[in-house]
């Protein structure tokens, strides 16, 4: 019983998190606001960039297909201070527009920016992938059935591809929630921030194991609510094929 104690008592420090560990669930909610914004911000640039990557324009594939690649071959970490030291230079040497510069010179604002930009270059790939997927016979069948090319698109081809897209979204989110520590780089008051500060307080390393703990239980959360989801899709498909 002792052992558990002293174990316990290295893993979780109840006195410090009495006290201050509601400065965790302060950087809690950032964490969560950046990726509830940047992931589906992303999702709304990953379409465009995964419709010019499957274009015939040859210049419009091109630049897709390096925007991809750049974003997908570079660190995170790398963009990100790309974009955070980039502005405020481009802002010293007068090259940035005044009217931008109270947006970009807030970490926060850079951290969605550099986060949607990069997440955005995976999710297009992800997406390309799934319509591709789906069997060209699809789109004779609709154009035979009179359907314009929006259409079926939408009634036919993007159900089957969603379909094939939803675990590779899924993993593509878990892995931009576990990047989204290094927000704390830019002083960004993340959870990982958070962390930070509760650990100088005594260097307890018990704290960061708190933290990773919290880190396992969301990525548990959405893992299990979005296999869920996928579920739901897939049922819902196969009903709509029928």
């Amino acid at each position: 019983m002792e052992l558990f104690k002293y174990i316990l008592s290295y893993v979780f420090n109840y006195d410090l998190m009495a006290v201050q560990g509601w400065k965790l669930w302060r950087g809690l909610v950032v964490t969560a606001e950046i990726v509830s914004l940047s992931v589906p911000i992303g999702f709304l640039l990953a379409y465009p960039i995964s419709q010019a990557r499957m274009s015939k324009n040859a210049l419009l594939s091109a630049c897709a297909r390096g925007y991809i690649t750049f974003f997908r071959g570079t660190p995170l970490l790398c963009q990100l201070f790309l974009f955070y030291y980039g502005a405020g230079e481009l802002h010293a040497d007068g090259l940035m527009p005044a009217a931008l510069w109270p947006f970009f010179r807030e970490a926060f604002f850079i951290c969605i920016v550099s986060f949607s930009i990069n997440t955005a270059a995976y999710q297009a790939e992800i997406l390309r992938g799934a319509i591709q997927s789906v069997p060209k016979g699809q789109w004779e069948a609709a154009s035979a059935l009179g359907l314009h090319k929006f259409a079926a698109s939408l009634r036919v081809i993007w159900p089957q591809a969603l379909l094939v897209a939803m675990r590779p979204l899924g993993n593509e989110l878990i892995s931009m929630i576990k990047a989204s520590a290094i927000a704390s780089l830019i002083t960004v008051r993340d959870l990982m921030a958070e962390a930070k500060d509760l650990y100088k307080i005594g260097y307890d390393m018990s704290v960061y194991i708190t933290v990773a703990v919290i880190y396992l239980i969301i990525v548990e959360i959405i893992r299990r609510v979005w296999r869920w989801w996928e579920g739901s899709i897939s049922k819902h498909v196969a009903v709509s094929r029928h």
